[in-house]
């Protein structure tokens, strides 16, 4: 194939593929966002404390465009503003509640389609597209610093308080709970401090150069039946599949104590970590709207057999 005909390839295969996920549409799966609006929300959502000018070198906007998105945003209630301490001409911005919870519909919306599309090829089929868009990431994928990777290890004194803590800010911050979920996971805490069984009860805490950046719990909930509680990722430690890899401990783990079943409650909000339960092979087994840590809230039970 001569130059002509590979880079004609490479732009039929763009063509198709936008279409074939919607991204010609005005707004991204019938959202309210377009394309780049999405994008935005996406980092905002998955990183901490950016500003305007690191989002639009990330993702090559022009300043004057994602300048236009983030007053939208602004004057939709989806973000706060804070300048930076070095730079006063900076804002740092975060996601308000109803900013989470726009990402987290539009981010379901997402999962959705890819799954409706999945659905429709056989099996033997679904891993061949798997591997053929690794190939391309691979092959098309500037190199990245690579960052330090996390460690799971046992609590040390002190990290107790480190999981209250940084349950009731990020929550608070991310979600919009009040300060009663906090006490829920302080209570959570200490009972696990108070009541400790060696032999069939773990908490990890993932520790990146010192640093906690995550943490779960599984505990006994009866001979048979083990409850995997306080799942959580820190903004630093995310992007290398760090929750991913605490629930497969408490899955190891778990079998190793002969339980027969794993159990957990989570929010049908809290899309990042659900979608790490089902890939976990979790099943989503009851759900019942709620009024709890000052939001209405949707509860999750999901299971998952040994």
């Amino acid at each position: 194939m001569n130059p002509d005909d590979q880079i004609s390839a490479v732009r039929a295969f763009n063509r198709f593929y936008t279409r074939k996920l919607g991204f010609l549409d005005q707004q991204l799966l019938k959202s309210p966002f377009s394309l780049s609006e999405a994008r935005v929300l996406y980092e905002l959502a998955t990183r901490e404390n950016l500003s305007a000018k690191e989002i639009g070198i990330e993702l090559g906007l022009d300043p004057g465009y994602l300048s236009r998105i983030v007053q939208n945003f602004d004057d939709d209630g989806l973000i706060t503003r804070k300048p930076v301490p070095t730079d006063r001409r900076q804002h740092q911005l975060s996601l308000t509640a109803k900013g989470r919870q726009a990402f987290a519909k539009l981010s379901r919306s997402s999962h959705d389609d890819v799954a409706n599309m999945l659905a429709a090829l056989a099996p033997g089929n679904i891993t061949r597209l798997i591997e053929a868009m690794a190939a391309i990431e691979r092959l098309l994928g500037e190199s990245e610093v690579s960052r330090p990777a996390a460690v799971l290890r046992e609590p040390c004194p002190g990290d107790m308080g480190w999981v209250v803590q940084s349950h009731g800010a990020l929550y608070a911050s991310e979600y919009g709970f009040d300060s009663s979920f906090e006490g829920l996971v302080a209570e959570i805490a200490a009972k696990f401090l108070g009541s400790f069984d060696a032999s069939r009860e773990r908490c990890w805490i993932a520790d990146i150069d010192g640093t906690q950046v995550g943490s779960v719990f599984l505990v006994r909930h009866s001979d048979d039946v083990a409850k995997l509680r306080l799942l959580l990722v820190d903004p630093a430690g995310r992007g290398q599949g760090l929750g991913q890899r605490l629930v497969a401990e408490c899955i190891a783990f778990a079998k190793q104590c002969g339980y027969h079943k794993i159990s957990l409650w989570t929010q049908s909000i809290l899309v990042a970590a659900r979608r790490i339960y089902q890939e976990a092979g979790f099943t989503r087994v009851g759900s019942e709207p709620h009024r709890s840590f000052g939001q209405s809230l949707i509860g999750e039970t999901w299971e998952r057999q040994l």
